[in-house]
């Protein structure tokens, strides 16, 4: 019933969106002039340099590049050409709340929504994404298969809970959600979670998301802001429960990550050997420093935590309201505790809710300024991400090639910005008037630079007449 249900979905991509489907034209190589280089990792921008792009790789970096064969030119009229994005912690079938996706909501909705949330995720720049939880890999598919725009997507798939867990999204609590017995949750018909109990059902709850093609297992460690049933100070997983689903991860050759508030539950996580921790505000400056000395990443959001509870554009419960103000009182001495100990940190939002709560994505850049530098904020959203999200090895979606850098072999995930984000990051804030040209995989899904001389050969792309929003 369940591969029906999640073979329903696929087929609505394909059904729907199929009749709008853009061709894609042969790639012809692109030749990238006059353009400043930030690479994803050094501090200056590079000059003097062009880069060409064939097929969907970057062939070569180097001054004055000659071809002897067709190439279309992009004049970059010395704007900075930099690495597609990359947000490490997105959920985006997430266009309402968990508990109205699963159960208010019919799933062909929610994947209609979600395809037009990948789509602006990426015409904001965002070329890849670690999607860390739901139903997202007929989504997925359709974006590899060129049906429908949108970011790579590293899928963690179902979330893997603890019954009473922040994945327990059952509101009415009226029949079992665990899916060995009873009657089956639409939170597991549907994909979104397993609920699993005792060491035994976390191991063949870890097997079943990895045998859908999960890249990285994601892991329900402590209680949450938004859940259901779950007070925020509540550690979930025994230690051998999550050493089970650590070691199941190692089995496949990829990782675990964790979500966790509480010190104690981002303890027992590092302990287990999770590799990152998602959120971590409670964590204290003892347990930081475990986190740097086992070289575990914190996959944190600064602009949820930034603002106040009625700028959210939602009215929260009373239970929530006191755990959002709760977990914001810790936010800010995590943030620079994290920074001056040297732990590694990822760049990422977790926005969940309607298209104009994912379109708030880029003010992230804006949010990270009070507590780390431009170079700080560009390596995290570029190369720092494209490390972590290597961690899972040959589970990979795309392992040829890195991602998050301007180097030859990587990607041709390309990016040109108005301005200098080595001097001013937030113009990342504003895609739609400072990204001038966006190219993902080798095409090019928007180019707004104002032609100069003779006219160039443009490359067309499936999004080309779709206007960035």
């Amino acid at each position: 019933m369940q591969q029906l249900c999640r073979l329903l979905v696929g087929l609505f991509f394909v059904l729907a969106i199929g009749p709008l489907a853009w061709a894609q034209e042969s790639r012809r190589a692109v030749l990238f002039i006059n353009v400043q280089i930030f690479d994803g990792k050094s501090e200056e921008l590079i000059t003097g340099h062009d880069v060409l792009v064939e097929g969907n790789r970057i062939r070569k970096v180097a001054p004055r590049i000659r071809v002897n064969r067709p190439v279309t030119v992009v004049d970059g009229q010395g704007k900075v050409l930099m690495p597609g994005l990359i947000d490490a912690h997105t959920h985006l079938m997430a266009v309402k709340s968990f508990d109205e996706a699963i159960y208010r909501y019919e799933p062909t909705y929610i994947a209609a929504v979600a395809t037009e949330t990948a789509r602006r995720t990426l015409m904001r720049g965002f070329t890849t994404v670690r999607d860390a939880g739901g139903p997202v890999m007929g989504l997925k598919r359709a974006i590899d298969e060129g049906v429908v725009p949108g970011p790579r997507i590293f899928p963690c798939n179902a979330f893997i809970s603890q019954t009473g867990g922040h994945g327990d999204f059952n509101p009415s609590m009226t029949y079992l959600s665990r899916h060995f017995a009873g009657r089956l949750d639409k939170a597991y018909l549907f994909g979104w979670t397993i609920t699993a109990d005792g060491v035994g059902e976390v191991r063949k709850a870890a097997r079943e998301v990895l045998r859908s093609g999960a890249s990285q297992l994601k892991v329900m460690g402590s209680g949450s802001v938004t859940g259901a049933h779950d007070p925020l100070d509540v550690v979930e997983y025994s230690p051998e429960e999550l050493r089970a689903i650590v070691q199941e991860a190692a089995n496949w050759g990829t990782y675990v990550m964790v979500h966790a508030y509480s010190d104690a539950a981002v303890r027992a996580a590092i302990e287990a050997g999770v590799r990152s921790i998602e959120h971590g505000l409670m964590a204290s400056p003892e347990t930081f420093k475990l986190m740097k000395e086992k070289g575990v990443w914190l996959s944190t959001q600064c602009l949820n935590y930034t603002r106040d509870v009625d700028e959210f554009g939602v009215k929260m419960p009373p239970n929530v309201v006191a755990k959002f103000r709760e977990a914001k009182r810790s936010a800010d001495r995590a943030y620079r505790l994290a920074k001056r100990i040297g732990v590694k940190v990822a760049w990422g939002t977790d926005l969940l809710g309607s298209l104009d709560v994912h379109n708030a994505q880029s003010l992230e850049f804006i949010a990270r300024r009070e507590y780390f530098s431009d170079i700080e904020i560009l390596r995290q959203v570029t190369s720092l991400n494209g490390q972590l999200l290597a961690l899972c090895g040959r589970r990979s979606p795309y392992p040829e090639g890195q991602l998050g850098v301007i180097a030859e072999g990587a990607y041709a995930d390309v990016l040109i910005v108005d301005g200098n984000p080595l001097e001013d990051v937030t113009i990342l804030a504003n895609p739609s008037r400072n990204i001038r040209l966006i190219m993902k995989d080798g095409l090019i899904y928007k180019n707004t630079l104002p032609r100069r001389g003779a006219p160039q050969r443009r490359v067309r792309s499936p999004a080309s007449n779709v206007p960035p929003r």
